[in-house]
């Protein structure tokens, strides 16, 4: 552990590095609870899927209306400083839950997710290229899986919590929307009051391979694996919001059995738990794997699983659908790492424009609603697609 957080001077970066990855566990909370809001909001305002897909919109369209600004506000000011203005946000958004609870309407607690969702955005895009700079950079990617992996943590208690405080609230009662946003906004606020006392390194950007001799480095856009990784989070990014946002309705339907408490339960253990497992052994296969290969062979995995999610065949469809869980695990942080590769003075910019493609998790959830409104399985088709485009991503897109 200690080889992969340490300067070349021998420096260790540890306790920076322990920092950072406690934002993973922040906003992982924070999206894990977004699972949950979906089928809440179907029942509580009487929307359909493709409707209840305005929470995911909400959160993921303020990605890419935020990160250019965060990008740019982080090469200005640099990261610290990022890190404190995403958790003020953040806190902000969480809080506004509570005036909301007033209003009987889904539009005020969307407005506060778009918040909650820019202080997210700042924090992604400082946090994900700090943690892949605290340390050697042959090992950037197992770190920031290894930071990813709390934040699969994070997905985890997400749904445990809103399916017991939100689905498990009496019919009616919008104030239990605004519990664990409170908690989540007070706990917020603690940690940017740590981070504001606390010294941490200035990553300082290294110059890539046209940073020599003084030589300036190539527009942004000249490096073809770095679009290509931009265009890769998208559709991944969109792959895994639509399959979270709708494991519940996927799994009712299949099992009439299966009520919504018991569905946020699974999507809680059988599916995250194998997400944050993905992410936790993801980081140790890494180094016996290069990350390119990993992908490409979890990329196929999953769109492999996607068809038998959408054949509908009983249990062995549910368990495909678990499985997905474990072989997305490693795609965000791979691809945000194999996009960064030696983008050199160009990395701040580069990493507000991959954040940026989260952004695909504001459409994904609406297409996939609306072509599964009457059979949810159908709507499945969409992270298929994506999930090929991925692997070809790690067998070609990823090279320089």
């Amino acid at each position: 552990m200690k080889s992969i957080v340490s300067a070349p001077d021998g420096k260790s970066f540890l306790f920076p590095f322990i920092l950072i990855t406690s934002l993973f566990l922040m906003w992982g909370l924070a999206h894990g609870l977004l699972d949950v809001l979906n089928k809440h909001f179907q029942e509580a305002f009487t929307m359909s899927k493709a409707q209840s897909g305005l929470v995911q919109f909400s959160t993921y369209i303020a990605y890419g209306l935020m990160s250019i600004p965060a990008g740019l506000f982080m090469r200005r000011f640099g990261y610290k400083k990022g890190i404190i203005s995403g958790l003020m946000l953040y806190a902000v958004g969480a809080f506004a839950f509570l005036p909301a609870a007033w209003f009987s309407s889904a539009t005020p607690f969307l407005v506060a997710l778009f918040v909650v969702a820019c202080g997210l955005c700042m924090l992604e895009t400082a946090a994900n290229p700090y943690s892949t700079r605290l340390g050697p950079a042959e090992s950037a990617a197992r770190r920031i899986n290894l930071s990813q992996s709390f934040n699969g943590l994070g997905w985890v208690l997400g749904p445990l919590i809103g399916g017991q405080l939100i689905l498990g609230a009496a019919e009616g009662n919008d104030l239990a929307l605004a519990t664990p946003y409170l908690i989540l906004g007070s706990a917020t606020l603690l940690i940017a009051i740590l981070f504001a006392f606390i010294r941490l390194p200035e990553m300082k950007e290294a110059g890539g391979d046209d940073d020599k001799a003084g030589v300036a480095a190539h527009p942004i856009w000249k490096y073809r694996h770095f679009v290509l990784a931009v265009i890769a989070q998208f559709l991944y990014c969109a792959a895994q919001t639509g399959i979270f946002s709708f494991f519940i309705n996927y799994v009712m339907e299949l099992d009439a059995s299966i009520n919504k408490i018991l569905a946020s339960r699974l999507l809680a253990f059988g599916g995250m738990g194998l997400f944050m497992i993905g992410r936790l052994s993801g980081s140790f296969i890494m180094a016996k794997f290069a990350p390119h290969k990993l992908l490409l062979f979890y990329a196929t995995m999953c769109a492999a699983l996607m068809a038998i999610v959408i054949m509908q065949l009983g249990q062995v469809s549910l368990y495909a659908l678990y499985l997905s869980f474990f072989f997305m695990s490693i795609m965000f942080p791979t691809i945000f790492a194999l996009g960064l590769a030696r983008m050199g003075a160009h990395t701040k910019k580069a990493s507000s424009f991959i954040v940026m493609g989260v952004a695909g998790g504001a459409f994904a959830p609406m297409l996939m609603g609306y072509i599964g409104e009457q059979s949810m399985a159908v709507g499945f088709v969409v992270p298929l697609l994506c999930f090929l485009y991925i692997a070809f991503f790690g067998a070609k897109g990823y090279k320089m």
